[in-house]
């Protein structure tokens, strides 16, 4: 499981500009599974993403791919960790941890 932190790296008004191709990416993250959670930072500098997958270099990939990136008013801080423990709603994103 991985932990994208977005930190918004141009004034508001230019994030807010490409705030609904960003959205929309979110939706399609959201209907192939991949993201499972996500929101604005309090105070709004920047947004937490929490996404599924195996692959380090996947996410990365997705990352570059968020309109955010690509208008260039985000950069991505991500941190992989396994979900040993979840509440039982999210059990089925529960991980072991290696051997």
């Amino acid at each position: 499981m991985f932990v994208m932190e977005l930190t918004y790296t141009a004034p508001v008004e230019r994030v807010d500009a490409a705030l609904a191709a960003h959205v929309a990416w979110l939706d399609e993250l959201y209907a192939d599974g991949t993201v499972i959670a996500s929101g604005r930072k309090n105070p709004r500098d920047g947004g937490i993403i929490l996404a599924v997958g195996d692959d380090r270099a996947a996410i990365e990939k997705i990352a570059a791919s968020d309109p955010f990136v690509t208008a260039g008013v985000c950069e991505y801080r991500i941190t992989e960790f396994i979900a040993t423990k979840t509440a039982p709603e999210l059990a089925g994103y529960r991980q072991q941890l290696p051997a």
